[in-house]
């Protein structure tokens, strides 16, 4: 459902009115039905599998009631609208663990909103890897973003600047490498992928004279990738990785901090990049943007990005089940 008084509804229902797109599978949402029943056809459905049935003549909607939906304030958070929120990640992850839905994909979420009724998480991806996390093994989520020809693993998210490095230890960029590894040849079906890493100063540190974080950590670590048999070149700049990727000679680009990551992609594809976890037991994708509120109130929302989470979450999820069988 993501964030009612967002963008979410309204790029749901573009989704939907956009259903013959190739290669745009069924999928049903968990919301409350009233948020689109105005706009196109709604069915309301009670497992699942009843979606392929409608999902050609109607919205397919398994529900979630919404307190006050009759009076929602459009572009306006309300905190009234946490539980209702968080109870469709918590049942779309529940149905993706046991294999009734293929892939969950979120919609925006504003976490401000969600703080303030007492969520305890720093945003969807970390309440769903809880979700997933068993009492033999806690899921490390690794963000990626797919979008204008580029895939790019995150190494650090939302921390500052000024505190990177506390989050660039061996362990965290060894256990982010492999997981993007695995990813890469599981669910993108790319058997032997070519991997980079980008550096964290200018130049890659230029032979540690610009900074020895390349030489001290990034790069021992490329080493031990190897070892292991996971193709990953030494940190390259980041003002000519992505150029390299685009050229072909990765397959994915492992960036150092996230607006490093995150402006090659949004330059190259503002509008159609996609957020996935890697990870996770499951498959999970999200628009690359937030709940947008000031276009959800000028009703001017564009579903460019929750398309093409809906297509890669089902590209996704068709790949894993083949490496499977």
């Amino acid at each position: 459902m993501g964030d009612p008084a967002g963008c979410g509804p309204q790029i749901t229902v573009k989704a939907w009115q956009k259903r013959k797109k190739p290669g745009l599978a069924p999928f049903f949402v968990l919301a409350d039905p009233n948020l689109y029943s105005s706009e196109i056809p709604v069915a309301e459905i009670s497992s699942a599998k009843d979606a392929m049935d409608v999902f050609d003549g109607a919205l397919p909607v398994m529900p979630i009631p919404l307190p006050g939906v009759k009076g929602l304030c459009v572009g306006k958070p309300n905190s009234d609208h946490a539980p209702a929120i968080t109870a469709s990640i918590s049942k779309a992850t529940e149905l993706c663990i046991s294999g009734d839905a293929a892939a969950i994909v979120t919609n925006p979420i504003n976490k401000a909103v969600l703080y303030e009724a007492g969520f305890s998480f720093p945003g969807h991806t970390e309440y769903i890897a809880d979700l997933c996390s068993t009492e033999d093994r806690a899921i490390k989520p690794v963000m990626m973003l797919v979008g204008g020809g580029l895939r790019v693993a995150l190494a650090s998210i939302h921390v500052p600047l000024m505190r990177v490095l506390e989050h660039l230890t061996p362990d965290t960029l060894l256990e982010t490498a492999r997981i993007t590894h695995a990813a890469l040849i599981d669910r993108f079906g790319i058997k032997a992928p070519k991997l980079a890493f980008s550096g964290l100063n200018p130049h890659a540190g230029e032979d540690a004279t610009i900074g020895t974080e390349e030489r001290d950590i990034i790069n021992p670590v490329a080493s031990r990738l190897r070892d292991e048999g996971i193709d990953i070149c030494d940190a390259r700049p980041g003002d000519t990785v992505f150029h390299e990727a685009l050229s072909g000679n990765f397959d994915a680009v492992i960036a150092m901090t996230h607006d490093q990551g995150l402006i090659p992609v949004k330059t190259l594809d503002m509008w159609g990049g996609v957020n996935t976890t890697l990870g996770l037991p499951i498959v999970r994708t999200s628009p690359d943007h937030g709940t947008a509120y000031d276009a959800a109130a000028a009703g001017n929302c564009r579903p460019d990005s929750l398309i093409a989470a809906l297509k890669l979450a089902s590209e996704m999820a068709s790949t894993q089940e083949q490496a499977r069988v």
